[in-house]
């Protein structure tokens, strides 16, 4: 493995331009808030905040020769990203993430990810080519996969022999894109990090508990799956049976990026060696610091 990182994260980096307002908010409302614009896309969200724990994390995505890419790999770069294997595209934009959240929650969310889905496999070639890996000999670190890619790419990748000896963990980018994780139910290495919602949609059915979503993914073949449920207790399930704890309670002031926060708090806490109890702690711990508006 190269010593320039230790994890590579898959999937979208983009522009995040979140508009904050301290108050409930519902379709049509006018406030005043905060807008901001921030590194993101879940694969960022995901390889920031495992700089933040020490570890070093390289980007495969696509990202456009324009200024606003040319901005973004600036920024990815100082805040401790490595993007020498990114793929730089001549012809697509870099893409960007629109959201608008109120006191109660996000109020709607726009993802304009099209440049990383038209890029395809193209984003993959350093594990292909012999730069990171090949198909006879394989990549055998840490893989932080997001569902940004196309369902195409998605089924390529859980039966690729250049995959096949990685450290998958695997997160949907929403519930409108957790359909697309089903091809990684049955893989050998992969490990899914859900929310009940995105559980259900791949179990197709609904669950009340944390608890019970982790064990019917296992049901389903899947060799891992840890399970959030906001402010209520999440689960870590695998064969060796199913734990559950309660996250703390916080004051909720941002949600955009929690999940993405708590996967890598989790990746980080087990690459050091914690124990499975131990590791999920450390990440609800994180992603309570996260929403109530601190750096984890």
């Amino acid at each position: 493995m190269s010593e320039s990182h230790d994890i590579l994260c898959i999937g979208s980096v983009l522009w995040d331009i979140i508009g904050r307002a301290p108050v409930h908010m519902r379709q049509g409302s006018d406030v005043a808030g905060r807008i901001t614009r921030l590194p993101g896309g879940v694969a960022m969200n995901i390889a920031m905040t495992l700089s933040r724990f020490g570890m070093r994390p390289a980007l495969l995505t696509a990202i456009g020769r324009d200024a606003e890419g040319d901005e973004l790999i600036q920024a990815c770069n100082e805040l401790g990203t490595a993007t020498e294997f990114v793929y730089l595209s001549d012809d697509l934009p870099t893409d960007c993430y629109m959201a608008v959240e109120g006191a109660n929650g996000l109020i709607a969310a726009i993802a304009d990810a099209h440049s990383l889905e038209a890029a395809g496999d193209k984003i993959l070639r350093p594990l292909f080519d012999g730069t990171l890996g090949s198909e006879t000999a394989p990549y055998e670190g840490f893989i932080a996969l997001d569902g940004n890619l196309t369902q195409r790419l998605l089924e390529n990748i859980a039966i690729s022999p250049a995959f096949a000896a990685a450290d998958l963990r695997v997160a949907p980018a929403s519930p409108g894109k957790a359909e697309r994780l089903v091809p990684f139910l049955n893989h050998t290495r992969a490990t899914l990090y859900v929310n009940l919602e995105e559980a259900g949609l791949l179990c197709q059915t609904e669950f009340e508990t944390a608890a019970d979503a982790a064990q019917a993914l296992l049901s389903r073949g899947a060799k891992r799956a840890l399970v959030t449920d906001g402010g209520k207790p999440c689960a870590d399930g695998t064969k060796d049976g199913v734990i559950s704890l309660s996250p703390p309670d916080v004051l909720v002031t941002r949600v955009t990026g929690a999940g993405d926060t708590f996967m890598a708090a989790h990746i980080a806490a087990e690459k050091s060696g914690a124990t499975r109890e131990d590791a999920l702690n450390r990440a609800l711990q994180s992603a309570a610091i996260y929403v109530s508006g601190g750096n984890p």
